[in-house]
């Protein structure tokens, strides 16, 4: 028994023991974690599967919302597809069109418009309806996703600074790629910042050949027209994965229940990542096949 006077010392080596065990035990591994590992197996089985817009199949969230980010989240979904424009007042935003006259009730040039502008607006359903949801900014959406979701940022804008800006305030740099056709565009992007992951998208096996050349790129976005075993091994070679669309008619029969035919072409040559704007089906479809 210690008398109550008595003072326990421990040796520096088992003081230093103590702190490391007590740090490791604190490290609470996140659910994005799991899925970077993934994202950096190209060689994995793992299919990956993309939330086009936020979209999950379900039509109660209007896409690039908040609240259809959330649900794709609660979907398990991998990775989520936000599109980006900078209002005048260098606030990004998130949505698609060149317009906003789609997508909310307002119209014209959401880059023309100043943040607080925009608000005055909401967005819409696909059909139409009108909801309670305003345009969010590009840093709600990171701070929702941070340590749960990897997301792919398409740019709709040529303000990218702004965007690198608000990647860095978040710190969702590692689960963050920065998407576009333009290799102009993705060098940009390199030169603001060294470290971020950019996808190339290929319009023929050459340009995927040049892309990884010059990008450490980890994923490389294909399209159906060059779509084949030899580019596919091309691009897995270098570690990286192979992203491919099932946006379109593809979607639209997996949306009338008809999955086997186009999810079976898509990885016909081991396409690893597919973007969907039916993630709830295409999820537990993967599943089901051992997939994911």
């Amino acid at each position: 028994m210690i008398s109550k006077n008595k003072e326990i010392r421990f040796a520096p080596h088992y003081l230093l023991l103590i702190l490391v065990l007590l740090s490791t035990a604190c490290q609470v591994s996140k659910p994005v974690d799991k899925i970077l590992e993934e994202f950096h197996d190209a060689t994995s089985e793992y299919v990956m599967v993309t939330a086009h817009r936020a979209r999950t199949g379900n039509q109660d969230y209007p896409e690039n919302s908040i609240s259809a980010i959330k649900h794709a989240i609660d979907a398990g979904v991998d990775i989520i597809e936000l599109d980006v424009k900078v209002t005048l007042d260098s606030v990004v935003v998130v949505n698609h069109d060149q317009t906003i006259d789609r997508t909310t009730t307002g119209t014209g040039n959401p880059e023309e418009y100043t943040w607080e502008e925009l608000q005055q607006f909401r967005l819409k359903l696909s059909d139409g309806t009108v909801t309670n949801e305003k345009i969010a900014t590009f840093e709600e959406a990171l701070k929702l996703a941070k340590g749960k979701v990897m997301i792919d940022i398409d740019l709709k804008t040529s303000n990218l600074k702004p965007v690198v800006d608000v990647v860095k305030k978040t710190n969702t740099l590692k689960q963050v790629l920065f998407f576009d056709s333009s290799f102009e565009i993705l060098n940009e992007i390199i030169s603001l910042c060294p470290e971020a992951m950019v996808m190339p998208r290929a319009r023929s096996y050459e340009t995927a050949d040049s892309a990884l050349q010059l990008f450490e790129t980890p994923v490389i976005h294909i399209d159906d027209s060059f779509y084949t075993e030899e580019l596919t091994e091309l691009i897995r070679s270098e570690n990286a994965r192979v992203w491919i669309n099932a946006l379109g008619e593809r979607d639209e029969k997996i949306r009338n229940n008809q999955i086997d035919e186009p999810i079976q072409n898509l990885l016909r040559f081991k396409a690893n990542i597919i973007q969907t704007d039916e993630s709830e089906l295409l999820i537990p479809y993967l599943e089901s096949k051992g997939l994911r």
